[in-house]
């Protein structure tokens, strides 16, 4: 994939709103035919035109047209220069991980996605690769945890469960300050309310699984760059992985994609007002909802965010408690994953 500013495309030219460019896409429709449906190029290799031609396709392993829209068009939504749609959250995490190198050290979020916890604690760190978590949302704590070594700081704000939050713009500067790279996982709030590489962040992750797709109906993932030279980099270790995402899944994200600006606002809405209805029942000692005022880093999340997302957890008084929650349920299932149009919960 070329980096995205060779494409001029109508989504930059015409300064659309983000709500618009979900809908439209990169190039939106098919060049080749004009189907307003971006096809699903359904192959594993492509034609050569001959000796001394090059294609802009050959295999699909490493380039695919249907995917290559995908890419170009979260390219565009996190306002990146690269990126790569691969075949779920935790290769995206992989793929970003493998920047890093033996002996080298990682600063992470310490309330965080069990996949990624448990990459750092099996695979990273059995190859060398030293790592720390601690409460991003603690600058102080981040500044006396900095090595010589550090050369990646892995944040996820809002966390998952406890949704805390961390100011992407200050971890940013004290992470460039000692040259070490800044990712974000943006999973929970999509770049429809949280653009974490205008904010100063190199590289955003996200379990396109979740409200990107937001049928639970595919597996995804998604690494957006702002540096086309680490873009350069991914793109090789992608095409050696093997990651790619296929081009059926690439196009129900396409498809999921087109409603994200409606299903955010409505997610944001009725999060808002579970969480509320939540804190008033007897058996809840505790609501972690980002969109209340009295959340410590209240202010964070206004200045850095758009909206408050549709993320809630919640403590009750008793494991009994749990279960007749869990038995009882109706409407919302007892199911792993989240973002979907279906309502969720799980212990």
């Amino acid at each position: 994939m070329k980096d995205l500013k060779d494409y001029e495309n109508l989504n930059r030219k015409e300064n659309l709103k983000l709500a618009s460019k979900v809908v439209h896409g990169a190039e939106g429709i098919d060049p080749a035919t004009g189907s307003i449906s971006f096809p699903i190029y359904q192959t594993a290799t492509f034609k050569h035109s001959g000796i001394e031609i090059r294609d802009p396709y050959n295999y699909s392993r490493c380039i695919n047209p249907t995917r290559e829209e995908l890419e170009k068009t979260m390219a565009i939504l996190e306002e990146g220069t690269r990126a790569f749609a691969v075949n779920s959250g935790m290769a995206a995490i992989t793929l970003v991980f493998s920047l890093l190198k033996p002996g080298d050290h990682l600063i992470m979020s310490d309330d965080i996605y069990g996949g990624t916890f448990r990459e750092v604690n099996e695979v990273l760190e059995v190859n060398g690769i030293e790592h720390d978590s601690i409460d991003l949302s603690d600058l102080d704590l981040l500044k006396k945890t900095i090595k010589k070594n550090t050369k990646m700081i892995f944040v996820e704000t809002p966390t998952n469960p406890m949704m805390k939050v961390a100011d992407i713009e200050k971890i940013t500067k004290i992470g460039h300050d000692i040259g070490a790279l800044v990712v974000v996982d943006n999973t929970f709030l999509t770049p429809y309310f949280q653009r974490p590489l205008t904010l100063g962040a190199d590289i955003v992750v996200h379990s396109g699984t979740k409200y990107l797709a937001g049928h639970n109906d595919v597996l995804a993932g998604v690494v957006v760059v702002k540096d086309s030279k680490i873009g350069e980099t991914l793109e090789i270790k992608m095409y050696i992985y093997g990651a790619g995402l296929g081009p059926m899944d690439s196009w129900l994200m396409l498809r999921g994609m087109k409603t994200l600006a409606l299903r955010m606002d409505k997610h944001n809405e009725n999060a808002m007002k579970v969480a509320n209805w939540l804190r008033s029942q007897p058996k809840v000692e505790k609501v972690y909802y980002v969109g209340f005022e009295d959340h410590k880093d209240y202010e964070v999340t206004k200045k850095q965010t758009t909206g408050f997302g549709g993320m809630i957890s919640f403590k009750v008084d008793s494991t009994k408690t749990v279960n007749q929650i869990l038995l009882k349920l109706k409407l919302i299932m007892f199911a792993e994953s989240l973002g979907g149009v279906e309502s969720l919960i799980t212990e």
